[in-house]
């Protein structure tokens, strides 16, 4: 089989299409995991009775089941439970919770570098609880952290393509489906290679650029 420039542009605007798609679903899908991942880790940091352990049995299931399972079992099992979400945002559901037991391991190293002095002077000047998080600690934390965080932003926007197993209309399922119609797959799916790469190599230098800059900061 050889490559066909006409069919290949021909199939790019599906294509991109499918790339857009899978960009709304990793920007959704990491805001929900940086959301989600601080919340479990500062309840987690602060050894809630109960709730604690509850999360930190999370943080271990998540981690130790692998994402087509996870969702698999969202797509096809939930429904019998009544709960019946569309593919894009059940895609999207699960990259997050999938990713914020991740993100909630980082988040916590992040706060346990966190100096004793600053949480002692904390202290000392009477802050609540409120303010020494979101004044003191979260900033230190964050800080150190992004570039692990970015990290993982990029790798959620490759295992999006885990997403095709559930019939989201994301950059390889488009490429798989032009395939399966047209029985030509060297077109589509070296695009589909392509395109990703495109997204992720521009936002992995951003991202080592970053962190070069936060360490000659610090």
């Amino acid at each position: 089989m050889t490559w066909d420039t006409d069919f290949a542009i021909s199939i790019l605007p599906r294509l991109l299409q499918g790339l857009w798609i899978t960009i709304q679903a990793t920007m959704a899908g990491i805001a929900i995991a940086l959301a989600l991942g601080l919340i479990v880790a500062v309840i987690r940091y602060m050894r809630v009775p109960v709730l604690s352990q509850v999360l930190g049995f999370y943080v271990l299931f998540v981690r130790g089941t692998p994402l087509l399972v996870q969702a698999y079992a969202a797509f096809f099992i939930l429904p019998t439970f009544g709960i019946v979400l569309g593919p894009l945002l059940t895609g999207i559901i699960v990259l997050g919770v999938n990713y914020s037991a991740y993100t909630a391991e980082v988040y916590r190293s992040g706060i346990e570098d966190v100096a004793k002095g600053q949480w002692e002077a904390a202290t000392a000047l009477s802050l609540p609880a409120r303010p020494t998080w979101t004044r003191i600690v979260l900033p230190q934390a964050v800080r150190s952290i992004v570039p692990m965080l970015g990290n993982y932003w990029i790798q959620m926007f490759k295992d999006s393509a885990i997403l095709s197993a559930i019939t989201v209309s994301e950059l390889l399922y488009v490429g798989q489906t032009i395939g399966a119609d047209q029985y030509r797959y060297l077109e589509p799916l070296t695009i589909v290679g392509v395109l990703f790469l495109a997204v992720s190599y521009p936002a992995a230098v951003l991202i080592r650029r970053l962190e070069r800059r936060l360490a000659i900061s610090r």
